[in-house]
């Protein structure tokens, strides 16, 4: 194997987690601040492709897409917080569980109600497409260099959020004690409001992005946020570089694993036996390292160790 190769599947791991981390930045902050199971973030990232695919066919702007991607579903997800989730903050985990799975098949089937069954699709704009040319003659495409970069401006931009900001603070002193911050005068519904919309928004942003890569469809966010749980275990529940840590090495397990496990396994038997194992044991690596980072540190790696 090429060291071309090894570099380009690692860009493309690179690629993959940090789409990853928009989706478990939200959900870790939503679990982290309000002790919510959120089971319906995955709808909030198919509604942001939905929406991106129809505004871009409507204006042919991909940034005016992406902008109503984000718009869109933090406003969806502001109202699913106001109509819905704020009546599920006192109630045990098991009834916010039903209740966000009954989110997920009311979003599926109205999805499907608006724009239809059949897939849409989102083009990469003509300035993001074709190759670059990297150190070492590797020819990557710009759009998922672009794709890598807005992860990671995404990043800094939220932990700056986070520890720079008097909203920032709210959210922290709102993870640590609620009550505290509500008898200083703090609203702290419409703080988990805005948390809600903030995490939402950034689920939509993915959808939007990573829709030009796949097909934009009913049901695309619940593999999505199977693996967003994962992250946010590894990284830690409520750390947002938890969060850009655990999704960096969930994409890179996933992918150097689906190159690397059947070429190795190809050593030893047969071609078939050794792309179909390969493809179940790099399924199974996300799992095992969370298994593996977990009875290291149970708490996940940013994890607030209990007092």
């Amino acid at each position: 194997m090429s060291a071309a190769l090894i570099a380009e599947q690692i860009l493309n791991g690179l690629q993959s987690g940090m789409m990853l981390f928009l989706m478990a930045a939200g959900l870790t902050l939503v679990f982290g601040v309000m002790g919510l199971i959120n089971l319906a973030h995955g709808s909030l990232y198919m509604v942001g492709a939905f929406l991106a695919a129809s505004a871009a066919a409507a204006t042919g702007s991909f940034l005016v897409a992406l902008a109503a991607a984000m718009a869109g579903a933090a406003l969806a997800g502001a109202v699913v917080e106001r109509v819905v989730i704020r009546r599920l903050y006192d109630r045990d985990h098991l009834d916010q569980v039903l209740a966000t799975f009954a989110l997920i098949l009311i979003f599926s089937e109205g999805t499907r109600w608006v724009f239809g069954s059949f897939p849409l699709y989102l083009d990469v704009p003509d300035w993001l497409s074709g190759p670059v040319e990297l150190p070492g003659g590797i020819l990557y495409p710009r759009y998922r260099l672009a794709l890598i970069g807005a992860g990671l401006a995404a990043a800094a931009g939220l932990g700056l959020l986070v520890t720079r900001t008097r909203l920032g603070m709210r959210i922290r002193a709102g993870k640590d004690d609620r009550e505290m911050i509500a008898a200083l005068g703090v609203d702290i519904g419409r703080l988990y409001t805005l948390v809600f919309a903030l995490g939402a928004g950034l689920a939509g942003l993915a959808g939007a992005l990573v829709g030009t890569i796949r097909s934009v469809q009913v049901g695309m966010g619940e593999p999505v946020l199977i693996l967003a749980f994962v992250t946010i275990v590894i990284g830690g529940i409520g750390s947002i570089r938890g969060a850009l840590v655990g999704a960096l090495l969930v994409g890179l397990t996933d992918t150097l694993g689906g190159i690397l496990l059947p070429r190795a396994l190809a050593l030893v038997t047969d071609p078939a036996t050794a792309r179909t194992t390969g493809a179940a044991l790099a399924s199974m690596a996300i799992y095992a390292l969370m298994a593996g980072i977990l009875v290291w540190r149970p708490t996940g790696l940013y994890g607030a160790r209990p007092a």
